[in-house]
């Protein structure tokens, strides 16, 4: 069972939030978690869920193939509606994608290895070749990830914003990177920012951000964030795999 605290804002009556943090390729974490959340909604039936993820669906883990796939199969969870936003692993994916040399360079580098991998693409064969090897279904939704959702007192982005400048005037570079100053920053920023991007070994809860990537690709768990009325709680799926090292974060 679900244990549900008080939490930094408040979400409508009816309406419940399923946050999920980086997946970088963990699809078998994935599958986990998506069953625990039908679980807990068969348990705690709600008028209106939402389940959102958080983005960086790519890169350094073994199954980003089999992530998308899930993502672009219809909702995961039959019958709730789902939001998918825009990281940075994605971003840099689709510039490598559509030729930018420097981003390809940046996404071997930064975990895109294990991504053509698991397209059945060797790494080291000509740029060129790469995207035919990508289903247009997983380009298309690649091409269609959100930057930030609103829900109640909540923001949701992937990296965090730019401390200063109201939510609809943030930098889609910000969103998708920020980290200092908005990590340490204390300032309200209009709206309680769920963020993942920067790995933290449990979820972080400030009164002005709740972090949720806890690191499920270097082998800590998958987390969700559940987010209803006033309260929150965490779902988790384990880690299914050797973790990657930390010399390729």
């Amino acid at each position: 069972m679900i244990e549900l605290s008080p939490a930094p804002a408040s979400l409508p009556p009816g309406r419940r939030v399923y946050a999920i943090g980086d997946v970088h390729g963990c699809a078998d974490q994935l599958a986990a978690l998506h069953a625990t959340i039908a679980a807990d909604l068969t348990a705690r039936p709600i008028a209106d869920p939402l389940l959102l993820h958080i983005g960086d669906y790519v890169d350094r883990g073994p199954d980003t193939q089999g992530v998308i796939a899930r993502l672009v199969g219809g909702p995961p969870i039959p019958g709730v509606p789902t939001v998918n936003l825009l990281g940075n692993h994605e971003n840099t994916m689709m510039e490598a994608l559509a030729g930018e040399r420097a981003a390809a360079t940046d996404w071997l580098f930064a975990g895109g290895r294990p991504t053509l991998e698991s397209y059945g693409v060797d790494p080291d064969s000509p740029r060129e070749g790469w995207r035919a090897a990508i289903p247009d279904t997983h380009l298309t939704f690649l091409h269609g990830l959100g930057l930030m959702h609103r829900e109640g007192g909540y923001a949701f982005v992937h990296a965090g914003i730019r401390p200063g400048v109201p939510l609809d005037g943030q930098a889609r570079d910000d969103m998708l990177r920020m980290r200092q100053p908005f990590l340490y920053s204390e300032a309200d920023f209009g709206a309680v920012v769920v963020h993942g991007h920067t790995p933290v070994k449990q979820p972080v809860i400030r009164h002005n951000r709740i972090a949720i990537d806890t690191g499920a690709v270097f082998g800590g768990q998958l987390t969700c964030l559940v987010l209803e009325a006033d309260t929150l709680g965490f779902l988790t799926a384990d880690p299914v795999h050797e973790p990657v090292s930390i010399a390729h974060r």
